[in-house]
């Protein structure tokens, strides 16, 4: 019995020097089904990494952005990679907290950076060069109740005209049934609904000059339709309210459409979601084909202790190979090789889903760039909630958003 509690101690002891010798890399995450996925991966990680391991601190958006930010003073960052929401990346490249990526990825065999789509790969690209690699799209498209429209024999809108008619039309408010599911709430979430109204129009917030021109007459029509919509097409309370009261509101079929993430489509068709309505969302671009692009990027802080390991999980996440599997999983892909790929349109959620993605990327565009792309979205959300709550007409809000805009920008 001694001999073999010696040999058990001794695995012990082995084991555990085994496990000292590992790397650990922490990774701060947002809380989302993204962040399982990944998850559900890593033992295909260890077994190529047999000396890394992996522990993701994941949280709710909100909390994100201070702490990745307290990180970037520290003497060495307590996260040894960070995802990146798209307004953060000029500003976090810009302030010079971020690693540059290019000589990693050009050492990296067969990463293939330029299958990455490149209307998503180039926000994470400041002054020419790469702070940031993508992890997943967040792109909006229109969300409709299929089975709806072809029993009133409505056509899916093109232009925004046409979803705005529609969308009253199939509005029943006595039923308690709306035409559209709106996210008007203060902030990102009225801003990132209403800017594809902005971009159906050929309306911008600020142009290719830099010039605020978010009171231009484009966009005083399309903040009218916008706020139309509220009035006449959208559930009660639409002004308060975000992406979880439009999901249920839809999920519940209470609702023809709704603009929002494109991967909300094979969520709102799973029938624990929907229960009798899954199977029955379809997918479109959004009217007038040019929509809001979202994306998450890989990034190293400046002060990460290893940036060589904390690339090698990089370059393994964002891969080709582990895209594609990640997708068949759920993952919203943003490599062009894995949205047309047969393998995963069948094991995934069907060919013309992933090729309307793939149309809706390549010309979506962000809602802000730049340093000050955080403070744009806040100035901007608040004036485009105040004309919509009725607490401001059009006019008075596009104004004091172009006033406030050219404040922070120096114009």
């Amino acid at each position: 019995m001694k001999w073999v509690l010696v040999v058990c101690l001794g695995l012990g002891l082995l084991t555990g020097i085994a496990f000292a010798q590992q790397k650990v890399l922490t990774i701060i995450m947002e809380d989302l089904p993204e962040t399982d996925i990944i998850r559900a991966l890593l033992p295909e990680f260890y077994a190529a990494n047999p000396d890394l391991r992996v522990v993701i601190d994941s949280m709710p958006y909100e909390a994100m952005r201070d702490k990745i930010m307290t990180q970037f003073f520290a003497p060495v960052s307590g996260y040894d990679i960070i995802i990146v929401d798209n307004p953060w990346t000029d500003e976090f490249a810009a302030a010079g907290w971020l690693t540059p990526l290019d000589d990693f990825i050009e050492a990296t065999p067969g990463y293939n950076y330029n299958d990455f789509i490149s209307a998503v790969a180039d926000i994470a690209v400041y002054q020419n060069t790469i702070y940031g690699v993508p992890f997943y799209n967040y792109a909006v498209a229109l969300i409709v109740r299929q089975d709806i429209f072809d029993a009133r024999g409505f056509p899916i809108p093109r232009t925004l005209k046409e979803y705005v008619e529609t969308a009253i039309a199939l509005t029943d408010k006595a039923a308690g049934f709306y035409g559209a599911a709106m996210q008007a709430q203060r902030g990102y979430k009225i801003f990132e609904e209403c800017a594809n109204y902005f971009y159906a129009l050929g309306a911008e917030v600020i142009d290719a000059e830099g010039r605020v021109v978010i009171d231009s007459p484009q966009a005083k029509e399309a903040l009218r339709l916008y706020c139309l919509m509220v009035e006449k097409a959208a559930q009660p309370g639409a002004v308060t309210h975000g992406f979880d009261e439009a999901m249920r509101l839809m999920a519940g079929g209470r609702a023809a459409t709704m603009i929002s993430y494109n991967w909300m489509l094979p969520t709102l068709n799973k029938p624990e979601i929907s229960g009798k309505y899954a199977g029955k969302f379809a997918i479109y671009p959004v009217p007038g084909s040019k929509a809001v692009l979202g994306a998450w990027y890989w990034a190293i802080p400046h002060n990460a202790a290893d940036k060589e390991s904390a690339w090698r999980f990089i370059a393994w996440v964002s891969s080709p190979e582990t895209q594609k599997k990640a997708a068949i999983l759920g993952s919203a892909p943003v490599r062009i090789s894995v949205l047309t790929d047969p393998e995963v349109w069948e094991k995934g959620f069907g060919k013309d889903y992933y090729l309307t993605v793939l149309e809706i990327l390549k010309t979506a565009k962000p809602l802000a760039r730049g340093p000050y792309a955080e403070q744009i979205i806040e100035i901007v959300g608040l004036e485009l909630n105040n004309a919509a709550s009725g607490l401001k007409t059009v006019e008075d809000a596009l104004r004091d958003a172009a006033d406030e805009l050219k404040k922070l920008l120096g114009q």
